[in-house]
């Protein structure tokens, strides 16, 4: 406590000394909102910047705003628009919502409903996904860049109106989710947890839309009649950059870099979002969108007539000059001189009394850096505590033990340990204090990085988000049981980190990129994967469910991976399948036929079953792999709103096909193109069928109904067995 309140003192007199001769920042002046000479700068009480505009030559392509009636300020096809922002690169304009009645008499034309921007994109920080109602399921599903189908939802129940509570919207009456961010376009569905919806005098009806979070307070009157019969919109948050580049690009090409003189030029950071924003630099003003001959471009600001200067402390006498983006004070005319004796007098009372302070102050900062590295070591181990370091040494030495003597009865020697514990300073050292250049991909249980370690091994990285302390022994659990996991088609978990504040896993590296980019990223990018054959696909589906049935049958303790999806099974250099992400996945005791979780998973290849019930079996796997084999056979994505309606989701797509005979139709263009001998053979034909019947099987409403990893291993690998035979084209 001593040491605390003599640094506080002495830092206390450090700053007083330095606010003696210190200056003060200039505060930031915002843009005017500025259009173009001789252009409309209003609509109603609305200002329209440029790169905005009304009427011809005012705005940018796809910046045009029109004005109905002289009051209403419209942008596209009809959304009205209520705000738009230069400086943070922002619109608002309104979007109507969804709702869904248990009596038809009242129910409403809007069952569902959608937006989108050819190039804008829904603010991701800034709006909430809202769903109303206490018999509610509400989804919002659409694409991002490159056509990325993406999806989120949320579930809100209740009993009656007084289980609600003002305010607060947490699945009670009222629940919210996180949109993706870069989302180009969207629809929202309602559906209900009882068919028919329940019917509840004080909720007729239930309600789903997207909205900007600030403008959005839940009330438990909103149960009674949200929707006043189809008339609410909501305000939504819109993000806006100009063209499709980087700033670095855009700025090669004069004649068409939007940023004015003076200024600077914001990368816009979402993946698969191209563009940039303009900002005025410090010290100047004006809309950064326009040039010097249009006038109202940045422009210098006259600290000394604004009066944002601070002359008076800084020099007391000085007369402030203005400067080319900044300001300073000048003496040279003698009006400080007698100012500045006693200034100067003071001065060196100021100085002695910082020499006097200066030995004492070295003292105390190195008791404080010898104080905060102590802290810094109990942190780590509070860290390495909590996340469950304790009981995983216990459970390693174990095993480890365990190990060995079943080995020594058998002869064997140990080739290596059952896993590593590295360090918060190797792992950072090794991914450049997990810089973004190294980032491999994202996902929701963590980001994943590329590292090299110190003796030169690359291994990728996953910096897990926040462990929940209700399970933190059943999480060091699982990372002792996937260290075992031996298995040629399984990523390989070589370690951990635990002294870090969230959990640090280190799996081996497969640098061949996911299924999903050789299945669909062929058809977006330039720089496109090498096209998978027929045999290819044949083997890789095979090795995932080989992997599969390895998780579910032979581990010592079964695992349950809970999301099987192409992006989660990585190719390596000789294109092997290598499933990986583990971080939804759950333990599956044998004395326990299913396990009631939280609903997780990718939308399209979520278990019906278990999203209705909640339990977790090992047929929930067994249908995301249904869904990756249609993957194989069709590469076509998962969710698309280019197809009709009903067969948006690609499971539902393929069983239908299926029932009209359609199959051979919906295959895989490219396969066709690039494979068509062997497609076209007899042999093809029938591993073709035959893998869609698999498919087909997999893809089961009822779990019980549908097959067993191992069954479906077996059957693929009899497919491999076809495959090997000789053939002949035609």
């Amino acid at each position: 406590m001593g040491l605390h309140i003599t640094l506080k003192f002495q830092c206390f007199l450090l700053v007083l000394c330095l606010q003696l001769a210190s200056t003060t920042e200039t505060p930031i002046i915002a843009s005017k909102v500025i259009t173009k000479p001789g252009c409309q700068d209003k609509c109603g009480n609305v200002s329209i910047p440029y790169p905005f505009g009304i009427g011809n030559g005012c705005f940018m392509p796809r910046f045009e705003i029109k004005c109905n009636d002289s009051t209403r300020a419209v942008y596209g096809s009809n959304l009205n628009v209520s705000n738009i922002s230069i400086l943070d690169g922002e619109m608002t304009t309104t979007l109507g919502i969804v709702a869904n009645c248990s009596d038809k008499s009242i129910q409403t034309n809007n069952e569902w409903t959608g937006a989108q921007f050819r190039k804008f994109t829904f603010s991701n920080t800034k709006n909430k996904f809202i769903a109303i109602g206490c018999d509610t399921l509400a989804f919002i599903v659409g694409t991002t860049g490159y056509n990325s189908s993406v999806g989120t939802g949320c579930m809100s129940y209740c009993n009656k109106i007084e289980d609600t509570t003002d305010g607060i919207c947490n699945g009670v009456g009222c629940c919210e989710a996180t949109i993706p961010a870069g989302l180009m376009k969207y629809e929202t569905r309602l559906g209900s947890m009882y068919s028919p919806r329940k019917n509840l005098s004080f909720n007729p009806c239930s309600y789903a839309f997207l909205a900007e979070k600030s403008s959005f307070n839940f009330s438990s009157s909103y149960l009674k009649n949200f929707n006043n019969h189809g008339t609410v919109r909501v305000p939504v948050v819109v993000d806006w950059t100009i063209g499709n580049e980087t700033c670095e690009e855009a700025k090669r090409n004069i004649t068409s870099y939007a940023c004015g003189p003076n200024t600077d030029c914001i990368q816009r950071n979402i993946v698969n979002v191209q563009g940039y924003r303009c900002s005025c630099k410090m010290g100047y003003q004006g809309n950064p969108y326009l040039n010097s001959t249009s006038g109202g471009h940045c422009q210098d600001i006259n600290e000394c007539i604004t009066g944002v200067h601070n002359c008076s402390t800084e020099r007391p006498g000085s007369i402030c000059m203005n400067m080319e983006g900044s300001y300073y004070c000048s003496c040279e005319q003698g009006e400080c001189s007698s100012l500045n004796h006693s200034r100067s007098i003071f001065n060196k009372i100021v100085v002695g009394a910082s020499l006097s302070l200066w030995l004492l102050l070295v003292t105390g900062f190195w008791l404080y850096w010898v104080y905060r590295k102590r802290k810094h070591m109990k942190v780590k181990e509070e860290f390495f505590k909590q996340n469950g370091g304790l009981i995983l040494n216990r459970l390693l030495d174990e095993r480890e033990e365990d190990i060995e003597t079943s080995r020594s009865g058998r002869g064997e020697k140990k080739h290596r340990s059952v896993a590593t514990i590295y360090t918060e300073k190797e792992l950072s050292k090794a991914t450049n204090n997990y810089h973004d250049s190294q980032i491999l991909g994202r996902g929701g249980f963590g980001t994943v990085y590329k590292g090299t370690l110190s003796n030169g091994n690359v291994v990728a990285i996953k910096k897990t988000k926040i462990v929940n302390m209700d399970q933190n022994e059943q999480f060091i659990n699982e990372i002792a049981v996937l260290s075992q996991i031996n298995h040629k088609n399984v990523v390989q978990l070589l370690g951990c980190c635990l002294e870090s504040e969230v959990p640090l896993l280190v799996y081996e590296y497969v640098g061949n990129g996911t299924l999903y980019q050789h299945l669909h990223e062929h058809l977006e990018n330039q720089d496109r994967p090498p096209f998978l054959s027929w045999e290819s696909r044949l083997r890789i589906a095979s090795e995932v469910a080989g992997s599969l049935a390895y998780l579910h049958a032979e581990a010592s303790i079964p695992i349950i991976h809970r999301d099987v999806k192409s992006s989660n099974v990585l190719l390596d250099d000789e294109y092997r399948a290598k499933v990986s992400d583990f971080g939804a996945s759950r333990l599956n005791p044998t004395d326990q036929a299913q396990l009631s979780t939280i609903v997780q998973g990718t939308f399209g290849y979520l278990d019906p079953e278990y999203m209705l019930s909640s339990q977790l079996t090992d047929k929930s796997d067994v249908y995301s792999f249904g869904v990756l084999l249609v993957e194989l056979l069709t590469g076509k994505a998962i969710f698309s709103l280019d197809r009709p309606e009903e067969d948006r989701n690609l499971a539902n797509y393929f069983l239908s096909s299926m029932k009209t005979n359609r199959l051979f139709a919906i295959l895989d263009s490219s396969l066709v193109q690039n494979d068509n001998e062997r497609v076209s053979s007899v042999h093809g034909h029938q591993q073709i069928q035959q893998m869609a019947e698999l498919a087909q099987k997999c893809l089961r409403v009822k779990g019980d109904k549908r097959p067993t990893m191992k069954e479906v291993a077996m059957v693929l690998h009899g497919l491999m067995m076809i495959s090997e035979l000789p053939w002949h084209p035609g």
